[in-house]
């Protein structure tokens, strides 16, 4: 997984922020569903990471809606 950083949001058009916010939200859930069924995860890290991609581009989206 690529780590998505402010400067690569702000690059991005709406479409592409959108696109990139609905991966990120269903790789979340994906993987919530999988450790409440009881899987082992590879990263446990993996959904603080997840969350924090999503608040960097709901972020950059709302300060342009200003």
């Amino acid at each position: 997984m690529d780590i998505i950083t402010a400067k690569k949001v702000r690059e991005m058009d709406d479409r592409e922020r959108q696109r990139a916010l609905l991966n990120l939200r269903e790789e979340l859930m994906m993987l919530y569903s999988m450790q409440t069924g009881g899987g082992l995860s590879d990263n446990p890290a993996k959904a603080k990471l997840l969350r924090k991609q999503i608040a960097r581009i709901l972020t950059v989206m709302n300060e342009e809606k200003r």
